[in-house]
């Protein structure tokens, strides 16, 4: 039973978080208790089908943002995802260069650390190349914390008028056209886990929400209590990784972890703002999709901001990808070049 001990905690950061009226409440509110809970040593830890079954619930909510217009809107940006490929490519070198120069890692392990996502994949290749394991968990973990927490007051005193948007963007379905949602997307997460598909289950609620109100057989996002429940597992979530980190693992990669954290929050700001002055979009919006942040969670955030979410989750994916794709071969490269060395 000792899964209920970040759950409940959660759930009393998100409800207290609300209650402050702050910006974000419940991804903001459940991520900073749990991760207090968990630097304290508090057992316990999401159960896997549950965590699932958050992520779908974020992805149906994301999806009720198709629209007719949907393919005019991507095609429009084309130039956006190109500054976003930027941003990573500069967060990466800059880090990492960091990391080597003046923290003494390994290029290798530099890599893994500093790439904005696919946490998954980095440790693996950390693991599979002797690369130090624990500084890659910990200075990822630190940089999604560190995005997860800052974003939301920051844009909260940017841009006032967006904190508490979610409820009045759209409309909510009804609990049965909710659940059936669910359940159809649910089937389809586990058919993409089978592929190996990254984010699986948020996907599966993206397409088969998105098909839903593309066709017009649904209308509006899930029930305000269901998604609430969505964001405070997705806090939980990022709070538990701090149980298996260690003060010792704090104080030594402490001050390599802030740095490269504060590089990749200031790259994605001032990128967001040359790409949202550049399409008129709000500022916000734009720093939320770039961010180097997990996609549930900054697809949780776009939503509690009510921002388009289908902008914010298609250019977290898209960087995903590129992550998927481009690490395995640049750290075989970099292995080579240090070998050779």
């Amino acid at each position: 039973m000792t899964f209920l001990y970040p759950l409940v905690i959660a759930v009393f950061g998100a409800v207290g978080a609300t209650w402050l009226g702050l910006p974000a409440a419940a991804l903001l509110g459940s991520t900073l208790s749990v991760s207090i809970a968990a630097i304290l040593r508090m057992p316990g830890s999401v159960p896997g089908p549950l965590r699932h079954l958050a992520f779908t619930a974020i992805g149906v909510t994301l999806g009720s943002g198709v629209t007719p217009t949907i393919v005019q809107e991507m095609v429009q940006w084309t130039g956006s995802l190109a500054a976003l490929f930027l941003t990573v490519i500069l967060t990466m070198g800059a880090s990492s260069l960091i990391l080597v120069r003046a923290f003494r890692q390994r290029w290798s392990t530099a890599l893994m650390s500093t790439s904005p996502g696919a946490l998954t994949v980095a440790v693996n290749l950390a693991a599979d190349t002797d690369d130090d394991v624990r500084a890659v968990i910990t200075l990822q973990s630190v940089r999604l914390l560190a995005v997860t927490l800052m974003l939301p007051p920051v844009i909260g005193l940017i841009e006032p008028d967006m904190v508490g948007r979610m409820a009045a963007t759209t409309t909510a379905v009804g609990y049965g056209a909710g659940f059936a949602l669910m359940l159809g997307a649910a089937v389809l997460g586990l058919a993409l886990t089978q592929l190996r598909m990254p984010a699986a289950f948020l996907i599966a609620g993206m397409i088969l929400s998105g098909a839903a109100h593309y066709a017009g057989w649904v209308e509006g996002r899930l029930p305000t209590a269901m998604n609430l429940v969505g964001f405070a597992v997705a806090g939980a979530v990022i709070g538990t990784r701090f149980r298996s980190i260690t003060l010792a693992e704090f104080r030594r990669s402490g001050a390599a972890a802030a740095t490269v954290s504060a590089i990749g929050i200031g790259f994605s700001a001032v990128i967001s703002w040359g790409v949202a002055t550049t399409l008129g979009m709000p500022f916000g919006q734009v720093w939320v999709a770039f961010a180097p942040g997990g996609v549930e969670a900054m697809a949780s955030m776009a939503l509690s901001f009510g921002y388009d979410p289908i902008y914010v989750a298609s250019h977290h994916i898209f960087r995903l990808l590129v992550l998927l794709l481009g690490l395995p071969i640049a750290i075989r490269l970099v292995l080579r070049l240090q070998d050779r060395g």
